[in-house]
């Protein structure tokens, strides 16, 4: 197989979860690839307890019963959604969860204003329709609906960001389980074979932008991610994703565990001024996600080898930071600066590990203003 720039799930660990697959002895619901266990042990890792032979990996960070939850609702007659802030995961668990159950991760329509009914149900190959006519071969079936015949697991990005249209002829789609194809005479309906299921994304920053019925609602059990807020398991998700850029990029390069804990302490003060704040001006307009640190960390990373001595450094730690976080001018650069001088500079002089990241983000800031 050629290499890609980023593999789906199924391919990255095909070795580990046909292994999974090889020792799995437990009830499978329909066609699961992996039993409701394995697919918790694929995405959680695993345990001592487990009896395994070999360990595996954790590949999302957060608490056991959203994951439990989610396996179950895929397990039932009922659409999952996962909602969440930004940046919080829910992308990356549901392809997860779509490549252990059915090994196919990349069924996947992505919501948008211009998302139409087509795109979760079907469209035709207007060619061959002019050729021979309208017919199950010129029919072009839609994620959602190749889903559907094959009895696995379609995905459905920021759903909230699609039409009330959209949103209704989904409905139809998880309550019949089956797409009517009126303009054909024979052969002219779609039924969903057992397994066929939906995981569906929505940010809750988008509320009110195509907010979901309740009869949407209804069809869907939904499991709520929040944000990463403990320390460990914060660095322990930086970590795993940062050690993954630098086998992709084939860069040998180490991160000091100092500039690690001064990039989560930063976001976690971050955090804490705009929860204290008292308008959205002084906020910064980041979600201050565990993904957007991610970011930030990979561009010092990429900047520190192609534009420095391959070492990474607070000052460029501090740039990256900045630079990634100043959306907005002037409000967010006063945020950064007034966070700079109120409480990274009267650290920086309790503990010489911040002196580099301060005289970066000051730099930044005078940079950009």
């Amino acid at each position: 197989m050629s290499e890609m720039l980023r593999a789906p799930v199924e391919v990255k660990f095909a070795e580990e979860l046909a292994w999974l697959e090889s020792v799995d002895t437990d009830p499978k619901p329909f066609s699961w690839r992996l039993s409701p266990r394995m697919v918790r042990l694929f995405v959680l890792g695993s345990e001592r307890a487990d009896g395994l032979d070999r360990e595996v990996a954790q590949k999302w960070f957060g608490d056991r019963s959203f994951v439990e939850r989610a396996i179950v609702t895929l397990a039932s007659d009922r659409g999952l959604l996962l909602i969440g802030d930004p940046g919080t995961g829910k992308s990356w668990l549901a392809e997860l969860l779509s490549a252990a159950v059915c090994g196919n991760s990349t069924l996947v329509v992505q919501g948008t204003a211009g998302t139409t009914e087509d795109h979760i149900k079907y469209s035709w190959n207007v060619s061959m329709v002019i050729a021979k006519g309208q017919s199950r071969q010129s029919m072009i079936p839609s994620p959602i609906m190749t889903a559907m015949e094959q009895g696995v697991i379609g995905r459905f990005e920021e759903l909230t960001r699609s039409t009330s249209d959209v949103q209704d002829a989904l409905i139809s789609i998880l309550s019949e389980k089956y797409v009517s194809i009126p303009e054909l005479d024979e052969d002219n309906i779609v039924f969903a074979k057992p397994g066929f299921s939906i995981i569906a994304t929505a940010n809750s920053r988008d509320r009110g932008v195509n907010d979901l019925s309740s009869a949407l609602k209804r069809r869907f059990n939904f499991v709520r991610i929040p944000v990463v807020t403990n320390k460990r398991s914060e660095a322990e998700i930086v970590r795993f994703r940062t050690e993954e850029l630098l086998r992709r990029h084939r860069i040998e390069l180490d991160v000091p565990p100092t500039l690690l804990d001064i990039l989560l302490q930063s976001f976690a003060d971050l955090r804490a001024a705009a929860a204290s704040a008292t308008s959205d001006d002084e906020k910064l307009e980041s979600a201050l996600s565990t993904a957007e640190q991610i970011g930030v960390l990979e561009d010092a990373i990429l900047h520190s080898q192609f534009f420095g001595d391959r070492t990474l450094r607070a000052e460029t730690l501090a740039g990256s930071l900045v630079g990634s976080l100043a959306r907005r001018s002037p409000e967010d650069l006063a945020i950064l600066n007034k966070y700079l001088h109120g409480v990274v500079e009267p650290r920086a002089k309790a503990d010489g590990s911040w002196e580099g990241f301060l005289a970066g983000g000051r730099q930044a800031i005078a940079n950009l203003s």
